[in-house]
């Protein structure tokens, strides 16, 4: 039904409009009476064989929504009710921001992918912080802070510092976002010298804010990143104690398309995402964790569709997993059918461990 939905009516909108008509049209349903609860039981992940204690949380599933849908926390527990195993909202920065000129979000269908360069548009970390203080769902939301546009990079710090003390007491988790390529100058802040004080601040912003319990902090990291550098920010993470890495953010790179190359060009400039970053964005992950071990959680994202898609990314290493584009061609039982279909692929594999186990013992 949705790919028909999608196939003759949302690819005939821009990508932007159609966002919004649909995440619109959602939060509209679901704010019906016991709607968001009649969905919810029937589309979260129930197996047991899918809960993940990480962060200091109880995840229901594995795959959580990335940030970039829900930029100013509308309606993260409409998203969560679909399945997803938590939702983190954003990219907020400290100062409300327009974002790049339109269009700035564009489809290249071939590769089931989105380019954009939507510029960290949103209202604002007050705004967000009143949208979350006012809401009472199950969905465990996590935030997804960038930096505001007129910010200098030499006050970075500062500004990622201000959305985490708005922010923090609301957020089950955040995200320090230095991986975007839409804000210029952005991605220098990924030098291990860049980023040691931004995560300071971001850490001593959050203790503050919420004196009484530890808001796990993550950064995210881009798939553009030399091998070295990843290592740097892998060792970063180990010296100051962060909690995770959420690996990774979309590419500026374009190679191997399937799309027209007529079709990339009209696209522009913008961070690639979908099945094309997948690649890369799996040896990201599997570098980190080779480096890591179980020192700190990994966020896989990045071209995750399939189940498939999804065990590969725990086989390398990730504790959690996370999908934007696949959610926008797949539709709204993405998340629900993903979680199933992973199910059974775990409930296989320990069927067959314990068939092979001596004894009948399963292996461990």
């Amino acid at each position: 039904m949705y790919e028909l939905l999608f196939r003759h009516v949302l690819s005939r909108l821009s990508p932007e409009t159609a966002h919004h008509l649909g995440f619109g049209a959602l939060r509209a349903m679901m704010a019906l009476p016991r709607v968001e609860d009649f969905v919810r039981a029937r589309l979260a992940p129930r197996s047991a064989e899918l809960r993940v204690k990480a962060l200091g949380l109880e995840f229901p599933g594995p795959l959580g929504l990335a940030a970039g849908f829900d930029k100013d926390a509308r309606g993260p527990d409409a998203l969560g009710a679909l399945g997803f195993g938590f939702v983190e909202i954003g990219t907020v920065t400290a100062k409300p921001q327009p974002g790049n000129p339109k269009p700035r979000l564009f489809r290249l269908p071939a590769d089931r992918a989105l380019v954009n360069r939507m510029g960290f548009n949103n209202e604002g970390a007050a705004a967000a912080a009143r949208r979350l203080a006012k809401r009472d769902g199950p969905t465990i939301v996590g935030v997804n802070l960038g930096k505001s546009k007129v910010t200098p990079e030499s006050e970075a710090a500062s500004d990622y510092a201000e959305s985490a003390r708005l922010l923090g007491p609301y957020a089950a988790y955040c995200v320090v976002n230095v991986s975007s390529p839409n804000t210029p100058g952005l991605r220098e802040l990924q030098r291990a010298d860049a980023l040691r004080p931004i995560l300071g601040r971001v850490r001593d912003a959050l203790d503050t804010a919420s004196p009484t319990r530890h808001v796990p902090l993550l950064v995210k990291v881009a798939p553009d990143l030399a091998d070295e550098d990843v290592d740097a920010v892998g060792a970063l993470a180990l010296e100051v104690g962060l909690d995770g890495i959420v690996a990774t953010n979309t590419t500026v790179g374009r190679r191997d398309l399937a799309s027209p190359v007529e079709e990339v060009l009209r696209c522009g400039a913008g961070g690639l995402s979908g099945p094309p970053v997948k690649a890369r964005a799996l040896e990201v992950l599997s570098r980190l964790a080779a480096q890591l071990g179980d020192r700190a959680a990994l966020v896989a994202a990045g071209g995750i569709e399939t189940a498939d898609d999804a065990l590969a990314r725990l086989d390398a290493g990730a504790t959690l997993l996370q999908a934007y584009t696949g959610f926008v061609y797949g539709g709204p039982s993405f998340a629900a059918r993903l979680h199933r279909e992973l199910a059974a692929k775990l409930v296989a594999r320990r069927a067959n461990d314990e068939a092979l186990a001596p004894h009948g013992e399963a292996k461990r």
